[in-house]
């Protein structure tokens, strides 16, 4: 496969180095398990990264998929899917005015800092050390996912020019936000940020951090931009923004949106997404820009999710996690585990994780070794200490069973 694909992979994060092994081929996948070509069944903790909170397969996307591919796969015009997507997103998220759907979760987020920029007349970024927002130039800066797994501080090809007008500075560090403004203030076009961290892997806000931030790009003419492609859908059903009760300027979407198909979505007040071509000067455009497929089936999930579903794949999260945590402790091995609704992330560690810097200091030679049992035990977790853990409702008791007993054995070979 490597001399076909670059490293054998068509995403970094799907490499399997940093935890030492080599990545499996996927065949199939249905409910909460995913199967590889040698025939081994795993329960899945990745879910395609976090679009399926149904689990593999689920069957109403599968229908729509199936209905609607019989009338064309794509049409490049506009077509009835995409304003039933865009209305489910505004019955969701009461707070949006308008969406304008992109392809993918970066392109999401390379358009919504073009639009601040086109909006505000400025230049500045200020993101995250540790927050990724796709691979677009502006953003491969100290940021996490896929860099931080590779150990890669910045990304080749980016010239220097572009890395200035990115300023990164601490998540979750409330003086570092206040000097950023007072200095820099007057040229912030947006401030971007995941308002739960997940590609550090899963970092609660801290007390007043989004407050504070909402305060200050409100002071400065600034605008505020939430990357919730992970959270979005995922943490509540009107996204983090609900979840923490802070409302940005515009909100990145993607993943969840499709229901396991490729889209994206950028959203937000009438008064910044007006300027989006064709009726303002910011240019996007994209062949496959809510493409019925993708529409459809999202549309199909969106239609089904429910106060009930947030609370039962919670309940699971929060009963897997405690668990974790117990079996942890009675083998004398430092776990903490950060959890934001059902996302999760475990850090092997003696201290809380709060930011980047703590997320690197911990053991992530523990970590290649719980993947390892996990794997070898039929459980597949992220190849990545630094992303979250996903669940669906397809999750139960056996799923549950079945991963405590992995980790006991991990636990026996590594405590103490």
């Amino acid at each position: 496969m490597k001399r076909l694909i670059p490293g054998g992979v068509n995403s970094p994060v799907r490499a399997f180095g940093a935890v030492g092994r080599k990545p499996f081929v996927t065949t199939k996948a249905k409910g909460a398990y995913i199967y590889d070509i040698d025939g081994n069944r795993y329960v899945d903790y990745v879910m395609s990264w976090g679009p399926l909170p149904f689990g593999h397969a689920f069957s109403k996307s599968i229908e729509a998929i199936t209905r609607t591919a019989r009338h064309g796969l794509s049409f490049g015009t506009v077509s009835r899917g995409e304003f039933e997507l865009c209305n489910l997103v505004k019955k969701h998220i009461t707070w949006i005015d308008m969406v304008r759907l992109v392809s993918s979760g970066t392109e999401a987020c390379m358009t919504a800092i073009r639009l601040a920029r086109g909006f505000t007349g400025r230049k500045l970024i200020v993101k995250f050390d540790g927050g990724y927002h796709g691979h677009s130039d502006s953003f491969l800066v100290r940021a996490g996912s896929g860099l931080a797994t590779g150990g890669i501080p910045a990304s080749a090809g980016v010239p220097s020019e572009i890395s200035t007008l990115t300023i990164s500075i601490p998540y979750n560090d409330l003086e570092a936000v206040k000097n950023c403004f007072d200095r820099h203030g007057e040229d912030i076009a947006a401030v971007i940020v995941e308002p739960a961290a997940g590609n550090m892997g899963v970092i609660p806000p801290a007390e007043g951090f989004l407050e504070l931030l909402r305060t200050k790009t409100a002071e400065s003419g600034s605008v505020l931009i939430f990357d919730e492609v992970i959270t979005g859908f995922r943490v509540a059903p009107g996204g983090a923004a609900e979840l923490y009760g802070i409302i940005p300027d515009i909100a990145c979407y993607g993943k969840i949106l499709g229901g396991g198909m490729p889209i994206g979505a950028v959203a937000g007040k009438q008064a910044i997404m007006e300027m989006l071509a064709p009726i303002g000067p910011v240019y996007q455009a994209g062949t496959l820009s809510g493409n019925p497929i993708s529409a459809a089936c999202g549309a199909a999930l969106l239609k089904r999710l429910n106060k009930r579903i947030y609370r039962q794949l919670e309940d699971y999260a929060i009963e897997l996690t405690e668990s974790l945590k117990t079996i942890a402790g009675c083998r004398g091995i430092p776990l903490v585990i950060n959890r934001a609704a059902s996302l999760f992330t475990l850090y092997f560690s003696r201290e809380n994780i709060d930011d980047f810097a703590a997320a690197q200091r911990t053991d992530m030679k523990l970590y290649a070794g719980l993947f390892g049992v996990m794997l070898d035990n039929g459980v597949f977790i992220p190849p990545s200490g630094y992303e979250a853990w996903f669940v669906s409702t397809a999750h139960g008791a056996a799923q549950l069973k079945q991963t405590l007993r992995a980790f006991e054995r991990f636990a026996v070979l590594y405590g103490k």
